[in-house]
């Protein structure tokens, strides 16, 4: 199960996944729809209009969670407008929690929101309060989501060798250590991702580091690989410098974690499941 669940949300739930210009994630509801093995959408809008209940019963506002989202579509010769909506993770997760259980991808649905659900931003006090293991996945759902928008803004700027693009921000806050030579460091298997294996620490240096490089890649005016690759890089410099003058520990020194992130959900789904 757990196998065959971590498969599943890699290659489905997170495929279907959107950023939007903000940086904010959403699912629309037809995609969700198809994956979740609704054939009609009567069916599957009787279980949006339950998560909507749900949701204002916990004090949340609906419109927050489940946008309406108009489109036009063709019918024949002609077009129509169609209802969708672009659902929040917490709004996914009331869906699949009101969804039929005897589609296979509800039931993984169910226990793939409930770990993933989380509030997109915690307070400083709230992240005080969680453990370490808390804090890594936490700030690693920040590097992915951080990385989608990176290298979305990057591709517009004209990147197209993007192990160049990557090692260069890597190289600049490690001392010259690419993706590679990190991995190796850690004592990687081969393709582990070393992301999974930072600690909360680690992980903060390169969460500044996405989202400095971003900033900075939106002022560049015009697309130039060469240009954007270098900003990366002096991004990460920038960020090593940072730590070095605050008598930080420098990243490449800092432990790695005993468990990996893929370890960590594991263990938080069959907690679940032993439930």
């Amino acid at each position: 199960m757990n196998n065959e669940l971590e498969a599943y949300s890699e290659k489905t739930f997170e495929n279907i996944k959107h950023i939007d210009n903000n940086g904010n994630e959403y699912w629309e509801a037809r995609e969700l729809q198809q994956i979740l093995g609704y054939k009609e959408w009567r069916y599957f809008s009787a279980v949006i209009e339950k998560a909507q209940i749900a949701c204002s019963q916990s004090n949340n506002n609906i419109n927050s969670h489940f946008g309406v989202n108009t489109k036009i579509v063709k019918a024949g010769n002609s077009t129509k407008p169609i209802i969708d909506y672009k659902l929040s993770r917490y709004a996914c997760y009331l869906i699949v929690q009101n969804a039929n259980p005897k589609y296979e991808a509800v039931s993984l649905g169910q226990t793939y929101f409930a770990i993933q659900t989380r509030k997109m931003e915690l307070t400083e006090n709230e992240y005080n309060k969680l453990s370490e293991d808390e804090k890594r996945l936490y700030r690693r759902k920040q590097t992915k989501d951080g990385n989608k928008i990176l290298y979305k803004i990057a591709k517009e700027k004209g990147v197209k060798n993007f192990d160049r693009f990557t090692n260069a921000g890597y190289k600049g806050l490690y001392n010259g250590e690419n993706a590679n030579d990190i991995a190796k460091r850690k004592g990687l298997r081969y393709r582990e991702d070393i992301l999974d294996n930072m600690g909360s620490v680690e992980l903060g240096a390169n969460i500044f580091r996405i989202t400095q490089t971003e900033a900075l890649l939106e002022k560049q005016k015009e697309p130039n690989e060469q240009i954007a690759t270098n900003t990366h890089y002096k991004v990460g410099k920038a960020v090593r410098d940072t730590i070095k003058k605050l008598g930080g520990t420098m990243p490449e020194d800092l432990p790695t974690p005993a468990k990996s992130i893929k370890q960590i959900e594991k263990e938080e789904l069959m907690k679940i499941e032993n439930k």
